[in-house]
């Protein structure tokens, strides 16, 4: 298992889930992907829960905040991207008309952080490493491998997406004649996906999608069912990509599990 030490800018860093029952979430999410925990103290009476592979860190969760409860947020997996500068970033995000939700500001020693939504109203967090520089293995069984937009107008969030972080696009044809557009960072390795929400999804609001590598998609997916989760799109292949599905914890929040093609 190769351990990360550093992110390049524009890499999808931290998978974080905001969840309405954090026990309940912890015993999901460890039982299905074998993952430890260390609970780290984040004020009076909470915790963030640092999620392991080994004794290596691939993302947390915490219990969500109430005044994103009060805005109606439902339980959901963040994802931070990181950054030079949390600051100018936020900063640029303004000016190519996305929405500064959270000012930036320090986590602690860790880092800086601040929260956007972008044009079509997907919300993402900005993140500026300092002792902490996120997940310390990404693309491996048990860890996020892939970040996928799903969002209403592709035109205009990638114009947002590649005038904000040092992101290219290369736009695939698939065989429904959905157009899937890439991110590349500026040294040519993939960052993420971008597509419009398909017919069967039509009414969700736009969003980051966090995908997790598994072994075998099927007996994941069947795995989430016997815990309480519910599978949205059961496996299916994308030919010469790989196997996904998308499923949601018991408490409602979505991700997708996959294993890439041999």
């Amino acid at each position: 298992m190769a351990t990360i030490t550093q992110h390049a800018p524009g890499t999808f860093c931290w998978p974080e889930l905001a969840t309405s029952d954090q026990a309940a979430a912890r015993k999901f999410y460890t039982s299905l992907f074998g993952w430890g925990v260390n609970e780290s103290p984040m004020g009076e009476g909470e915790t963030y829960t640092i999620l392991l592979k080994g004794d290596k860190s691939v993302g947390a969760l915490y219990t969500m905040r109430p005044e994103e409860a009060k805005q109606g947020a439902p339980p959901h997996w963040n994802a931070y991207v990181s950054v030079t500068s949390a600051d100018e970033s936020a900063a640029k995000a303004k000016q190519l008309g996305g929405q500064v939700l959270m000012d930036p500001f320090d986590v602690m020693e860790h880092g800086r952080m601040a929260i956007i939504q972008d044009p079509t109203g997907a919300i993402f967090c900005l993140w500026q490493a300092k002792q902490h520089i996120g997940a310390n293995v990404l693309g491996e069984t048990g860890s996020l491998i892939w970040t996928e937009l799903m969002t209403t107008d592709t035109d205009k969030a990638g114009k947002f997406y590649t005038g904000l972080l040092p992101w290219k696009t290369e736009s695939m044809k698939m065989d429904d004649d959905m157009v899937y557009t890439l991110f590349k960072r500026s040294d040519d390795q993939g960052a993420g996906g971008m597509m419009p929400i398909p017919k069967q999804a039509q009414g969700a609001p736009p969003n980051w999608l966090s995908y997790f590598a598994v072994d075998d998609v099927d007996k994941s997916a069947a795995k989430v069912k016997e815990l309480g989760g519910k599978v949205m799109n059961p496996p299916q292949d994308i030919p010469n990509i790989g196997r996904f599905a998308v499923v949601t914890d018991p408490q409602g929040a979505h991700f997708a599990l996959f294993k890439p093609a041999m």
